[in-house]
C-alpha cells in the first residue's frame, strides 16, 4: 500500500472539515498547543527537539514532518534532530527491554512451581 493512500495529504480542505465538525474542541487545542510551545522554562528549541523524539515514539509521520520543521525554524541543527531520535529510539527499546522483567519473573514462577 503506497503511503498516499495510508496518510492523507493535508489539505486546506481536510483541516477546514476538521475544525468544522467541531470547531469549540479545535479552537481549545490550538490554544493549547499554543501555550505548550512557548518559551517558558524550557525554550521553544528545547520542546520542539522534545517534540520530534516523542513523535518518533508515538510514530506519527504528520507531528515527525512538522515538529522536524518546528525545530529547524527554532535554530535547532540536523545533529540534535537525530541525537533526538536516536533518543527515542532508546527510550522506545528501552521499554521491551524493562518489561522483559514481568516475563522473566514469570519464568522463575513456572520454574519454582509457585
Amino acid at each position: 500500500m503506497e503511503k498516499d493512500h495510508l496518510y492523507p495529504k493535508v489539505t486546506r480542505e481536510i483541516v477546514e472539515k476538521r475544525a468544522a465538525l467541531a470547531p469549540e474542541i479545535m479552537d481549545a487545542w490550538s490554544q493549547f498547543s499554543k501555550a505548550v510551545f512557548k518559551e517558558g522554562a524550557l525554550s521553544e528549541k528545547t520542546k520542539e527537539l522534545i517534540a520530534v523524539a516523542v513523535a518518533h515514539v508515538t510514530q506519527c509521520p504528520y507531528c515527525i514532518r512538522s515538529h522536524t520543521k518546528g525545530a529547524l525554524r527554532k535554530g535547532a541543527s540536523q545533529e540534535e534532530i537525530m541525537e533526538a531520535i536516536w533518543v527515542a529510539a532508546e527510550m522506545r527499546s528501552g521499554g521491551a527491554y524493562a518489561h522483559s522483567l514481568v516475563a522473566v519473573d514469570e519464568i522463575i514462577k513456572n520454574q519454582s512451581g509457585q
